[in-house]
This record gives C-alpha cells, sequence and structure tokens, in this order.
C-alpha cells in the first residue's frame, strides 16, 4: 500500500509550462501555501540568470492549504532559440532556504539530466496535439507516450515540439470515475478547498452534497429536472424524464468549484496522491462491481502521472475548451442554452466549470486578455467561510457572457485558436436545431486574422471537415429533432456558418497554407483539401488526434469507415449534394492500417512537422501503447 505524506509538500501540482517567448515566460503550480520564488536560467553556452519573481506572479487562494501561483516573467534580454535552457524553479522554505525543483519535484527531470529544460522554436516547426484525456477510460495515456517521445530527443532540442496543442476535453468533469470522484473528495478535505452555498439545489451546501447518499453514482437524480415545462421536455428529450445534463455517464458529474479544482490538480500531477487516502463509499453490488473495475484503471492512470507532469514541465503547453471541460453537449442548441441556464444549480455548475477553465487553462493562454477577469477571481477567494453566492453568481454572469477566450500566438506560421463553443450561431429555423460553431462576427474576426497571411496552424477543438458519412448521420438525427442522441456537432450542421466558412477559403486573398488541428471525435485522420476552379486557391489540411485517453467503439467505427470510403469517395457523385462540393477531400490512409481504413482509433498524441511554408511534411499519431502511425500524402490530381 502507498505510504500516505502526513506533511503537506510546498508545492502541489507543476510547474506547467504555458506561454513561453524569448522575452516572456508564463509558468503555472499549485502550492500549499503562498510562496516566495526565484527562477534560475541557464541557457547552453550563455551565463545563467537568476530572476526573483515577487513582482512576476499572482497567487489565488482556492483553500486553507492550496494556492494557485502563475509566473508571468518579462526578461530584460531575450533568450535564445532552438536550444536547450535548462530551468530551476526555487521555492523558499519557511526558514528561509531555497530549495531546488529537483528537490520537492525529481519526477520532473530526465535521467542524466539535472533540471527539466525547455526549447524556445524560432518558428513552429513541429506541434503535439491532442484531445479528450479520459482518466477512466480503459487505453494507455497519450501523453506518457508523448514523454516518451521527448525522453528519446532530449540531446536534439531541435526536434522538440514548439508547442503541446490541447485541443479540448483535458478534463472530463461530467463523467468521473467513482474512485476518481472519492480522490476528488479525500482531496478536497485534505486542502481545505472552498464551500459553497447551493442554491436551487435538493441540497443546501457542497459538504452536504458529499454526504449525500446520491452522491456517488446516483449524481443524476441531484441534477437539475426540468419538470416546469413539459413542452421544452418533449422536444429536448422526447417527452423522457431526463436532467438538464445530457452526459450518458452523468452518475457522478462534478458540481461544486471545488470538485472541479481538486480534479485539475489530480489529473496534472502524481503529488496529490501522494497525500490522499481513500476507500470505497458503501455502494450497491452494481455500484460496487463498477468501482473495482475503475479502480484499476484508475491505478494504472496515476502511474503514468509523474511522465504526464515532466512533459508539461518541458513542453509549452496552449488549451481551449471543448464541451466535456465543462458538460456534455455544452451550448449545442438554443433549447440547449435556455433549459441550462434557466435554473439557477444548472446554472451554478456551468459557471463553476468555466471559473475552473479560468484559473487552470486560461490563464496561461492569454493573460493581458483575461487579467480583468482573474482581478475578480481573486477577490471571490477574499473572505474567510464558503462563498459568496450573490458573488460568485455575479461572476459567473460575467463569464458566460465573455468574449475572449480565443486567442492566437504570433510567429511562423501564426497559431489561431479558435473558441467554437460560447460564440455560437443559434438556428434562426428552429431553437432545438444545432446551433454553429462560431457566429457570424466570429467567423469575420477569424477571417481577417487570415487575410493577407502566407500560412497559419487554426486549432478548431471539432473537424472543420469531418467524415461525410457520420455528418450525414447526424443531420437525418437534427431533422428528427433528436440532435443530442449522436452529439451533432460539426462545422456543416448550421446552414449560415457552413457557408461564411466555406467562402472565407474561397476569398481572394487568403492564398496561403492553412493547417486545421482537430479532435473532439475520439478516432484520428487526415485530409489534404483543394478548392475547385480557383487559380489563386489556398492550400488546406484538416489534421485530427483524438483522443489522447479515449476511443471510438470499434465495431461501429469499422462500419462509418467503410460506408464512408464507398459512398464518399473523392470521385462519388454524392459529393456534389454537400456544403463542401466547391472543395475536393483527399484522405489520408494510415501506414499501418490492416483493411484500408482511413479512421485511425487509438489512444495517443499527434505529432507534425512543417516546413517554411507552412506546408505539413510529416503527419503521425504516436500511438498510446507504442510505435508511430504515419499519414503519407495521398495522389491528388494535377489539374484539381
Amino acid at each position: 500500500m502507498t505510504q500516505i505524506a502526513t506533511t503537506l509538500p510546498d508545492v502541489l501540482v507543476g510547474p506547467l509550462l504555458r506561454r513561453l517567448s524569448p522575452s516572456r515566460l508564463i509558468l503555472w503550480l499549485v502550492a500549499t501555501r503562498p510562496l516566495t520564488m526565484q527562477l534560475v536560467l541557464n541557457p547552453e553556452q550563455e551565463e545563467q540568470q537568476t530572476h526573483a519573481l515577487d513582482n512576476a506572479h499572482q497567487c489565488v487562494a482556492i483553500g486553507r492549504h492550496a494556492y494557485i501561483h502563475c509566473i508571468d516573467l518579462s526578461l530584460p534580454t531575450a533568450l535564445p532559440t532552438d536550444t536547450r535552457i535548462a530551468y530551476d524553479l526555487q521555492v523558499q522554505s519557511t526558514d528561509g532556504a531555497w530549495q531546488p525543483l529537483p528537490e520537492w519535484a525529481p519526477w520532473l527531470c530526465h535521467d542524466d539530466y539535472d533540471y527539466p529544460g525547455f526549447v524556445l522554436a524560432s518558428r513552429h516547426h513541429r506541434l503535439m496535439h491532442g484531445s479528450c484525456r479520459k482518466p477512466h477510460h480503459d487505453s494507455a495515456d497519450g501523453l506518457v507516450r508523448a514523454d516518451n517521445w521527448i525522453a528519446e530527443r532530449q540531446e536534439s532540442p531541435t526536434e522538440w515540439p514548439a508547442w503541446l496543442l490541447m485541443t479540448g476535453d483535458q478534463v472530463y468533469v461530467d463523467d468521473v470515475a467513482g474512485p476518481m470522484l472519492r480522490a476528488v473528495h479525500a482531496l478536497i478535505a485534505r486542502l481545505g478547498l472552498v464551500d459553497e452555498l447551493l442554491e436551487g439545489a435538493t441540497v443546501d451546501d457542497s459538504q452536504a452534497l458529499y454526504n449525500a447518499p446520491e452522491s456517488y453514482y446516483h449524481r443524476e437524480a441531484l441534477l437539475p429536472d426540468v419538470t416546469s415545462n413539459a413542452a421544452l421536455r418533449e422536444r429536448f428529450f422526447g417527452g423522457v424524464k431526463k436532467p438538464v445534463f445530457t452526459s450518458a455517464n452523468a452518475q457522478n458529474h462534478l458540481m461544486t468549484l471545488a470538485e472541479m479544482l481538486a480534479m485539475y490538480c489530480l489529473v496534472w500531477s502524481p503529488a496529490p496522491w501522494q497525500v490522499i487516502a481513500y476507500d470505497a463509499p458503501a455502494l450497491g453490488e452494481k455500484e460496487a462491481e463498477a468501482y473495482r473495475e475503475e479502480q484499476a484503471i484508475i491505478e494504472a492512470f496515476v502511474e503514468g502521472l509523474p511522465q504526464c507532469a515532466r512533459l508539461m514541465a518541458h513542453v509549452p503547453s496552449l488549451m481551449i475548451f471543448d464541451d466535456h471541460d465543462v458538460t456534455d453537449d455544452w451550448n449545442l442548441t438554443a433549447d440547449w442554452e435556455r433549459c441550462a441556464y434557466g435554473h439557477p444549480f444548472s446554472k451554478r455548475i456551468i459557471g463553476n466549470a468555466l471559473v475552473a477553465y479560468l484559473l487552470c487553462q486560461g490563464w496561461g493562454n492569454a493573460p493581458d486578455k483575461l487579467n480583468p477577469l482573474l482581478h475578480q477571481a481573486i477577490t471571490l477567494f477574499d473572505d474567510v467561510g464558503p462563498l459568496k453566492p450573490d458573488h460568485q453568481d455575479a461572476f459567473i454572469e460575467r463569464l458566460l457572457r465573455f468574449q475572449g477566450w480565443e486567442f492566437q500566438v504570433p510567429g511562423t506560421p501564426v497559431l489561431i485558436v479558435l473558441d467554437t463553443r460560447t460564440r455560437r450561431w443559434r438556428s434562426e429555423r428552429s431553437p432545438n436545431r444545432p446551433s454553429g460553431l462560431m457566429d457570424w462576427e466570429a467567423l469575420m474576426e477569424m477571417q481577417q486574422a487570415l487575410l493577407g497571411t502566407k500560412s497559419a496552424v487554426i486549432v478548431s477543438p471539432a473537424p472543420m471537415f469531418g467524415v461525410k458519412l457520420i455528418e450525414s448521420i447526424q443531420k437525418l438525427f437534427t431533422l428528427a429533432g433528436k440532435p443530442l442522441v449522436v452529439d451533432a456537432e460539426n462545422w456543416m450542421a448550421h446552414r449560415g456558418a457552413a457557408n461564411v466558412l466555406l467562402h472565407i477559403w474561397r476569398h481572394s486573398k487568403t492564398p496561403g497554407n492553412y493547417v486545421i488541428l482537430s479532435g473532439d471525435v475520439h478516432y484520428s485522420f487526415a485530409y489534404d483539401i483543394v478548392v475547385r476552379r480557383q487559380k489563386r486557391a489556398p492550400k488546406l489540411w484538416q489534421i485530427t488526434s483524438s483522443g489522447v485517453k479515449n476511443t471510438f467503439p470499434k465495431q461501429l467505427l469499422n462500419t462509418f469507415d467503410r460506408l464512408n470510403r464507398w459512398l464518399y469517395a473523392p470521385l462519388s457523385p454524392l459529393n456534389w449534394f454537400t456544403k463542401r462540393r466547391k472543395l475536393s477531400i483527399y484522405p489520408r490512409d494510415p501506414d499501418q492500417a490492416s483493411a484500408g481504413e482511413r479512421l485511425w482509433n487509438a489512444s495517443g498524441i499527434g505529432l507534425v512537422s512543417l516546413d517554411e511554408q507552412g506546408n505539413p511534411t510529416d503527419i503521425r499519431q504516436l500511438d498510446a501503447s507504442g510505435g508511430d502511425v504515419v499519414f503519407p500524402p495521398p495522389k491528388v490530381p494535377v489539374d484539381s
């Protein structure tokens, strides 16, 4: 049995390298107390630098023994690019001594290296990317595979990726294993994470929730139910009495802010697991069996966390939410929004997930843009005792109205990360039809960012160009009034958004090279896309990597894959009945396919290499179980 630490370590999570540039470094960590820190940098063949961080970091107290720190250091002299820069984040102990990083987080250092390091790439030449990391999915962890890849190239820093792009569903707050929820509650108790009052719930506050009989495997009974609007329930759920939250696995849906903050700690670091002890709660026979099965998977997941933490301490990461970071089908339709935000408890749950996203993910993407929100978030935790409901709800209201989650990273090519969840184009035909993934204004902003660029990498959590057969099935369910049944999230589901997107690619001033990186769908694929009959046409590539730790049902995907190859081949006349008829799409066949599959169904992490013009020179999937799957270029007709 693992020995449980009797004292809390100073640092619980991190550091995670977030947005880095030669003149500015942003790092994120969770500590058990306010810290005094200094950062020591050792660029190869240059003098050592030591930077005090007293005025270069912010701290948010999220509990009695839990503090989120975000380091934001502007450098007087730019750091060199394309070389390994070793670093030591030193923490001052309570007796005044400086503690080097290898003492408090030895798992962050590679073999034969005394300290972790990072590389500032002179251009965005190589990118790791992936989405959908579910801890209790019975597959290996793609982040562990990514760390192994980096470990093999410690002496070749120019081969390291410029960024780790996490394209959605970094956490699953709506689908949590019983043992993980038990660990969440143990960590909340150990750290004294914030309590809150729960308006509109069947329990009064967070502590009552944690101790409720329904807290494990029966949380759907605690989720808000729209019993007052039978007509809406009929349209929305086909007459079935079902909670607002549409996840098929909502039995352990996280609800409180403390639960969500604890979840982030538990999926990114081994240290929280070393300070908690938890056992199975009182469960029925069926639930006890599920708990035992999940426990084995969670234990294997925890074994890989030192490597996951090491990866994120070496490769700078950028993150954007998809739905499971908040809740399944988040903002899918106008009806869903009206239903979810019309109840104080469901609005609170969604808002809590956004607060947690802001503090744990968004903060490191674009701090300048988010600082006004962060200042208000800090004041939310100022008072002793439970969060004040009026302050909490006011902040949540501000987050729900906020338009600025998207961000860009300059460089060659420029990185454009899209928000496809909060700025949706609501259907004018019917409120229960899927909303467009971006509204007209957001799409125009994307177009402005692209005009005149010679190359760009666009991060869209959902593929812009997906599997046509699956999109057609989603459309059939939408026409039948059941978009929630099949998770009808695709760019072509909304006529207006689809047409604007396609017009952007056919605009005369967007003739560059554009790589679209996506996740979401739980399988991986790559397309080369050609605009028909246009002299100055852009070159497009859709590259999808999903999931990091998740897969699609095997037999079902094989069937879809086979039918799609038959029905929607590049020369198929059926393509002329689609919105994409002015484009030619050429799938890349994975080299490890055994029966002509174009969709690769395995956990892992994507890796794409780009030349100086932004053209992909190598597209592959690093399989979580080992080995590489390469997507070689297809044969594209010259006159396309």
